[in-house]
């Protein structure tokens, strides 16, 4: 199974800033939506990746002073992205080796979708119960 599958569940819809957006404003968009991240699109483009990690970090060394800020000074930049083709597994591996939770779903240069962690696991864990309940009605009826 791929990417476009967990999207067909899930919808399209994403939550999105820009990076001359102030870190303030991303800020309350994330907690009115109670959301982690954000992906940063200019001009159709992913060119990053706001989160809670990024805004912590910056806390932490310009204090409050970092609300002021552009998005585009604090985000993670370049965003990792992959496509609707991926395999589910694959997702899961990519975020696991490079310790990320979402990962922008972009298809042609245009952001589809958003998927985190979450999404991949439920969608496995789900997957794996489907094939087991096919085995358990399978050896009952054989």
């Amino acid at each position: 199974m791929t990417i476009a599958a967990i999207l067909r569940g899930k919808g399209g819809d994403v939550v999105q800033v820009r990076s001359t957006d102030t870190v303030l404003s991303a800020v309350q968009l994330l907690a009115d939506r109670r959301i982690g991240c954000v992906p940063v699109v200019d001009d159709g483009e992913v060119v990053g990746i706001f989160s809670e990690r990024d805004l912590v970090y910056r806390v932490a060394t310009d204090g409050a002073a970092a609300l002021d800020h552009p998005v585009g000074d604090l985000m993670t930049s370049p965003a990792i992205t992959v496509d609707d083709k991926m395999p589910v597994i694959h997702g899961l591996s990519l975020m696991t080796k490079r310790r990320i939770r979402h990962l922008p779903v972009v298809v042609d240069g245009q952001l589809v979708g958003l998927i985190s962690i979450g999404d991949l696991v439920k969608f496995r864990i789900d997957s794996i119960e489907s094939e087991a309940s096919a085995l358990r009605d399978y050896i009952q009826t054989a």
